[in-house]
């Protein structure tokens, strides 16, 4: 759920300044130095911030050391989530930023390696003989036993005598 700015005001109090220029229209004002600047500072305070958080919930499960200066869970947690909010716009303001020159130089390199790849000489071998005269037949290596057709009708006709007597 979004933090409206006087919430995030009383939040963090002296410290609304840092995340105050990752607001827009402000933020989209800020060159690209400056953006990265502020990313990279807010990211800093939101891993401060989470460090502590987890540092908390270690001691209210008696694993690590309690500090008594570590504050309220419920409070770091939601300044850390202010933090996060604020890098999640400014990193949303970076990709857009360097994001049309990202994908202009990765164009670039592809059509790049397309071109290498179609100046390369073909690795495949010679394809060999063609189909143009047509297949070649292939003697089969299974045994030819020829059945006179005689025999097959004398057997049909003493299965149906057979079956006759036993259904008299």
């Amino acid at each position: 759920m979004a933090t409206s700015i006087a919430a995030e005001r009383r939040l963090l109090g002296d410290d609304f300044a840092a995340v105050a220029p990752s607001h827009y229209p402000a933020l989209g004002d800020l060159p690209a130095e400056e953006v990265l600047a502020l990313a990279r500072a807010l990211r800093e305070q939101r891993d401060r911030l989470r460090g502590m958080v987890h540092a908390n919930r270690r001691a209210g499960r008696g694993k690590g050391e309690a500090r008594a200066a570590a504050g309220n869970d419920a409070a770091l947690t939601r300044r850390k989530q202010v933090y996060a909010a604020a890098l999640k716009r400014v990193n949303h303001r970076l990709d857009a930023l360097h994001g049309r020159a990202r994908r202009a130089w990765h164009a670039a390199a592809l059509h790049e390696v397309l071109e290498r790849k179609r100046a390369a000489a073909a690795p495949h071998p010679a394809g060999g003989d063609t189909a143009g005269s047509g297949m070649h037949a292939k003697p089969s290596r299974k045994r030819t036993v020829r059945t006179d057709p005689r025999e097959i009708g004398r057997v049909s006709q003493f299965v149906k005598n057979a079956q006759a007597k036993r259904d008299r």
